[in-house]
């Protein structure tokens, strides 16, 4: 029989714990909370759920990022005096050292040993258990069935060897074999099973709650953005992706996720840490979605009816009600270069970050924030973007983006391509090393040439990246700077048209 043992210490201090007469006793029932730590560009529920009924990797769950913490009340028949109780229907990747039980009906109740099996009946460890059992076996010879009796001696690579009253040992392919077994061995069990030792004043029907975390559980957020055929307004809906392959499925009940990077221990079974979540400010005339509120230096958030969340599936929940038209910006970029600013190191190589890139990236840009009919923290997620056409009313995909975790109040960019019909161009035109004066001089043009029959405004971000010391000494148009070494013009380009920009920037050391 496979156990964990647990810390008998652990649950006895926490049964210590007096409950008062007046107390309410809670119904029967299941209470869930999800953390995760899933990253939404790679994580596909789909794929676990397929290694998990095909049988590919049975220990799979353990490598789902994230976890569950699981709370639930049950009547149980408690018997007087020393005893024995055990609890089916738990999780199948518990984590026992986490596990903890708590007589509601009468707090003297005490806990002297507590323990997990999970050695399930499957058809190779049920006949490991009939090994020195007698079995009787069918085979099929394709014309007269023959009947095989006697003592099961092995049981292993589809084959059983077994000998009979007289000695003399067959080997039977498992096969094309119908066996007839005698009872269920002990050790075994249909279910995992908690178990535990108890010593109870009184018998009778009583209130048990137990809490304990499982493996095999996770969520992640999935995000759908709207725009109308102005680039101007978007209405978005938001679901949660609930992975459950952690060996029980859950029904009606309570569900809670946690926002924020719980920390959490390490180790080869338990990975993942907690996860973001969801809001307030948003028009709630529509399925209220969940209820969010703060919870200590994280946010919690509970789902107001109960949930069925079966085994082995992904569930979808709207995580909040629609929110619509949101003012949206339409921004296109221009990163000609492919250093991102001063990397702490002299270059002084004229060719270095000399050529640059024709490709004008599209984002969207809007504010989390009530005035935009959302203003509620945002947990990291994928973010996909359509556009609905005015001539017949489809959405057409437009692009996609992971998004970071986002505040109530702060700005979220999502990256969906690049221009068709808008380019850059840069080039170094000059570049001089003066080691003597200890200064370099460098200049750039770009171009940005607008192939629309309208207007168009293209941000054009420049890094100066050989040294920290810079000057700019001549520009052909007016520039902000962004940081210690990013630099950004708002070029406006006419329709079917190209525009210039040129500058020169000294670095000193």
């Amino acid at each position: 029989m496979i156990q964990f043992l647990l810390s008998i210490g652990v649950c006895a201090n926490a049964l210590q714990t007096t409950v008062a007469s007046n107390a309410t006793v809670p119904a029967n029932g299941v209470s869930l909370t999800v953390y995760s730590s899933a990253d939404a560009a790679s994580f596909d529920p789909q794929t676990w759920i397929a290694q998990q009924r095909q049988g590919y990797n049975p220990t799979a769950a353990y490598e789902v990022p994230g976890f569950g913490v699981i709370r639930e009340t049950r009547a149980v028949q408690m018997p007087q005096g020393a005893g024995s109780l055990a609890f089916t229907d738990v999780a199948a990747f518990i984590d026992p050292t986490t596990v903890s039980f708590e007589d509601l009906t009468d707090p003297t109740t005490i806990v002297t040993n507590q323990r997990f099996e999970f050695d399930l009946v499957s058809p190779q460890k049920l006949l490991e258990k009939y090994v020195d059992q007698k079995i009787s076996a069918l085979v099929d010879m394709q014309t007269t069935p023959m009947r095989v009796d006697g003592t099961l001696l092995a049981a292993r690579n589809g084959q059983l060897v077994v000998q009979g009253a007289n000695g003399g040992v067959q080997i039977v392919n498992q096969s094309n074999t119908t066996l007839t077994l005698g009872a269920l061995p002990g050790g075994l069990r249909t279910r995992p099973t908690l178990l535990w030792d108890v010593f109870a004043a009184k018998s009778g029907e009583h209130q048990v709650r137990t809490s304990y975390q499982t493996s095999g559980i996770t969520w992640r957020a999935d995000y759908n953005l709207i725009i109308d055929p102005t680039d101007t307004k978007a209405d978005m809906t938001a679901w949660v992706s609930l992975l459950n392959v952690s060996g029980r499925s859950y029904d009606n009940a309570q569900l809670k996720l946690i926002a924020g990077d719980v920390q959490r221990a390490q180790s080869n079974n338990n990975r993942g840490r907690g996860a973001p979540m969801m809001a307030k400010g948003m028009n709630l005339q529509e399925d209220p979605g969940f209820q969010e509120k703060a919870f200590f230096e994280f946010h919690l958030y509970t789902l107001p009816r109960s949930a069925n969340i079966p085994d082995n599936a992904s569930e979808q929940i709207a995580l909040f009600p629609t929110a619509r038209n949101i003012p949206v910006e339409k921004l296109l970029v221009y990163e000609g270069s492919d250093m991102n600013g001063f990397g702490g190191g002299m270059i002084d190589q004229p060719e270095f970050g000399a050529m640059g890139k024709t490709k004008v990236d599209v984002f969207v840009r809007f504010k989390n924030e009530k005035a935009a009919n959302l203003g509620m923290p945002l947990p990291a997620g994928k973010l996909r973007v359509s556009k609905r056409d005015d001539a017949d009313g489809t959405l057409e995909f437009i692009g996609e983006d992971l998004i970071g975790h986002t505040p109530k109040d702060e700005k979220v960019l999502v990256r969906l391509g690049s221009s068709f019909d808008v380019v850059g161009g840069r080039t170094q035109t000059d570049f001089k090393s003066d080691r003597a004066r200890r200064e370099m001089t460098e200049s750039f043009k770009i171009e940005i040439r607008n192939r629309k029959d309208k207007p168009v405004t293209v941000l054009v971000r420049e890094p100066l990246y050989r040294w920290s010391n810079w000057e700019i000494t001549t520009t052909s148009q007016p520039f902000e700077k962004m940081n210690s070494s990013i630099i950004e013009y708002t070029l406006d380009v006419p329709a079917n048209s190209e525009k210039l920009i040129t500058y020169t920037v000294r670095y000193r050391w």
